[in-house]
């Protein structure tokens, strides 16, 4: 009897605390959201700013070991390897994608494995910058990035990790520049084969006959359009993410509503639902030059793209190792269609591998550590020790924090 009073006692003062836990959480939810969203704390130094693009490099300062998803915490390796990593996210989202939660961080992650971890920002696209298409992203900006990585590091060789869009910049700037000064490459959930299935590829498809029957019959190019009257918002961006997994958005709202005691779960809630309705705008030239010169015909699911003038990224150009991620329940870009670009570099060290989790989920969910990152990490390491040879070529002066550049970098493209 004395027992059953206990436990019953204990049950009523975990609820109480629960209670109050929720009325605490609930308030900071409604009123004071700024404090439960712990994107981008991570310390950084600002090593290029140009324009719009900007490079960030991640330092540990000051710490031991940094937390991770499953409660664990990891001590930080200080700079075991050569070889610097270069973090290229896609279009469309913040600066914190890779820097989402203290505990979920891939800036943090790789820094504390040993590596010296860049980071590309993309900036805040406006009306202004319409017109920027993949030749600005692919051979401009990313240049103009990895000669910042490369002058701030002292190394001549980079490896490249991006996550969708980013993937598919990171191939075609490495298909360009045949993969010169760089080291090896990582793709998460890139859509390549757009035969391979998914959304992605579905609408790609949808399209094909409809463009191609456009461009035979009539005098419509998408490519003559002026970018500047195809400008949507960002938040357009967001409700067509949100729609490939409509019921999913709402549930995560039930999931808030069971479990608002939990204070790391309402952080985790809030700092990911601030990222997902802060989307940004994709530029409409970027969106003219994915449709007409990638998705038509899928052209580089055949392993050649023109991306403006007379330059066209071929990934047969690409020696480099490369390492392929797809997500197992993504049904934007299916593992079909990530696989691809195995098909079409030339490079004799290259893997594929199917991991947990969505579209977003296998890059930045809390598995994504175990499985994606950690193997990622173990991938690079063997391919990131210091090679014999010359040393890395002058760069041209960059911006550091708080100075400006000595030499102008190159415009961007008009189209």
């Amino acid at each position: 009897m004395i027992d059953q009073l206990k436990r019953a006692l204990d049950k009523g003062l975990e609820l109480n605390e629960r209670l109050a836990a929720a009325a605490n959480n609930g308030f900071d939810w409604l009123f004071r959201r700024e404090q439960l969203v712990l994107s981008g704390q991570t310390d950084y130094e600002l090593v290029h700013a140009g324009e719009l693009m900007s490079v960030r490099h991640y330092k540990l300062q000051g710490e031991t070991d940094i937390p991770l998803a499953d409660g664990s915490s990891m001590p930080i390796a200080r700079r075991r390897f050569a070889i610097p990593l270069v973090l290229v996210p896609p279009l469309g989202v913040s600066t914190d994608t890779f820097d989402l939660l203290p505990n979920r961080s891939l800036v943090r992650y790789m820094a504390a494995r040993g590596f010296k971890v860049y980071l590309i920002c993309w900036g805040k696209p406006e009306r202004r910058h319409a017109h920027l298409g993949l030749k600005d992203y692919a051979d401009v900006m990313m240049g103009q990035a990895l000669a910042a990585v490369r002058a701030h590091s002292k190394v001549p060789e980079v490896s490249l990790m991006g996550w969708c869009m980013g993937g598919l910049l990171a191939l075609l700037h490495a298909g360009l520049q045949r993969d010169a000064g760089i080291r090896a490459i990582v793709t998460v959930a890139s859509p390549v084969d757009l035969q391979g299935g998914g959304i992605v590829a579905g609408v790609a498809q949808a399209m094909n006959t409809p463009a191609q029957l456009v461009q035979k019959y009539t005098n419509f190019r998408m490519l003559a359009v002026n970018p500047q009257s195809l400008h949507m918002p960002g938040w357009m961006t967001t409700l067509a993410f949100k729609m490939t997994d409509p019921v999913g958005s709402l549930t995560t709202y039930w999931d808030l509503v069971t479990r608002l005691w939990d204070r790391e779960f309402v952080e985790s809630h809030s700092t990911t639902s601030d990222y997902l309705n802060n989307m940004l705008v994709y530029p409409a030239g970027m969106v003219q030059d994915m449709l007409v010169r990638v998705m038509i015909g899928n052209r580089l699911g055949k392993g050649e793209v023109p991306i403006g003038g007379k330059k066209t990224a071929r990934l047969g150009n690409i020696h480099a190792p490369l390492l392929v991620f797809a997500g197992e329940t993504d049904n934007l870009v299916s593992p079909g269609a990530a696989r691809g670009s195995l098909d079409l570099v030339s490079s004799q060290d290259k893997t594929f591998e199917v991991a947990p989790g969505g579209h977003m989920g296998v890059i930045l969910g809390a598995s994504a550590q175990s499985h994606v990152w950690a193997r990622s990490a173990d991938w690079l390491a063997k391919r990131s020790s210091a090679r014999s040879g010359p040393v890395a070529p002058k760069q041209p002066a960059t911006r550091r924090a708080g100075k400006r550049s000595q030499n102008r970098p190159p415009a961007l493209t008009e189209r």
